[in-house]
């Protein structure tokens, strides 16, 4: 008797485009007998339509032609293709202006990410609470970790001490990193890392609005 066929890998790509598709879903969710076509998602997406189908297919998910996608049936295959079905304890490392931002912000826990932890060395900020949590010395990460189960920490750091808190977060045991820090950190093989570089981002869009704006002069010239 043939065996099971191994799972699909999913391609990055595709994994990156799940998260926009199951925003754009929410709004929806709420009528139990909604269905999206491929079409309109991809719209509210912003890529196109076969795409989308392409995309869904990896996790067997095939539209019924001239209805469309059941959407709660959608949301939660695409939950739990991204591990969304149980919260992620998370630690937030660095107090300044983007760790409050980001411990604050509410989204976290309606996505399935819980903030077990807040740290920093400040004795400005340590003992104080942000977001509903106290903000604890880097120095109890480990027992933190351990403590709530921690699964992914997020750099809030200056560039300067990103290595560090990196390097304690590895050691604590805490095994995906979401690193706001300008700066490329190193971690051991089998560390995922991703890295959001706000500057970077802003300077990509400088290029692109440089770009139309020496169009337009030259159209009008």
């Amino acid at each position: 008797m043939a065996g099971t066929p191994p799972p699909q890998t999913i391609p990055e790509a595709t994994v990156a485009r799940l998260p926009i598709y199951l925003r754009s879903l929410q709004e929806f969710a709420a009528d139990e007998n909604a269905t999206i076509s491929s079409g309109r998602l991809a719209e509210l997406a912003g890529v196109n339509a076969a795409k989308v189908r392409k995309d869904l297919s990896y996790f067997g998910s095939y539209g019924t032609r001239g209805v469309g996608y059941d959407v709660r049936q959608l949301v939660v295959e695409i939950r739990r293709e991204l591990g969304l079905t149980h919260d992620w304890p998370t630690a937030i490392v660095g107090m300044g202006n983007l760790g409050r931002a980001l411990a604050n912000y509410a989204g976290f826990s309606e996505r399935g990410f819980s903030i077990a932890a807040l740290l920093d060395t400040s004795d400005d900020k340590v003992g104080t609470v942000m977001g509903g949590t106290k903000v604890s010395h880097l120095d109890d990460m480990e027992g933190l970790v351990e403590r709530h189960s921690i699964s992914i920490g997020i750099i809030a750091t200056p560039a300067i001490a990103a290595q560090d808190v990196a390097e304690r977060m590895v050691g604590a045991g805490i095994e995906s990193i979401l690193n706001f820090a300008p700066t490329v950190i190193s971690v051991p093989e089998g560390i995922l890392v991703r890295k959001v570089d706000l500057a970077v981002e802003l300077q990509i869009l400088s290029f692109y609005q440089e770009r139309r704006a020496t169009d337009a002069g030259s159209a009008a010239g």
